[in-house]
């Protein structure tokens, strides 16, 4: 199976978290996710959540450190997701590849629907409040 590597980012602002919905098009279609994308070839982690944010955002990221990773199979492929807390230092989030972007509070995420991916990071952590 395919394993794909990918950074995410999760982005906080006054207490609340940048969520982003995927789009009708992509896989997990309509389900919530943080923001990212995968690894090019001979990119850091760092780098690519940066592009990333850029791409998807519109907004300079500086990354304040990893926050953990997890391995999710999806059925035609495996995806390694390392997610990275961030802050924004430049722009405003605006929807460039999403179907919508929302900042929440972290006690509103189980209001959420994740992707399998997301979710399993939110259950290892326990959303014990990290994000803000």
């Amino acid at each position: 199976m395919k394993l794909l590597h990918v950074t995410a980012a999760v982005i906080c602002r006054e207490g609340k978290i940048l969520i982003c919905q995927r789009p009708e098009n992509k896989n997990c279609a309509f389900l919530w996710e943080f923001p990212g994308g995968k690894i090019e070839p001979g990119e850091t982690g760092e780098a690519c959540i940066q592009r990333e944010c850029r791409e998807e955002l519109g907004v300079e990221v500086q990354v304040a450190g990893k926050l953990t990773e997890v391995t999710h199979d999806y059925p035609a492929f495996s995806v390694h997701l390392t997610f990275y807390l961030c802050d924004i230092l430049k722009g405003e989030p605006v929807r460039k590849e999403h179907q919508a972007i929302q900042w929440i509070s972290p006690n509103e995420i189980s209001s959420y629907d994740f992707c399998p991916a997301d979710r399993k990071m939110l259950d290892k952590t326990g959303a014990r409040g990290f994000f803000c």
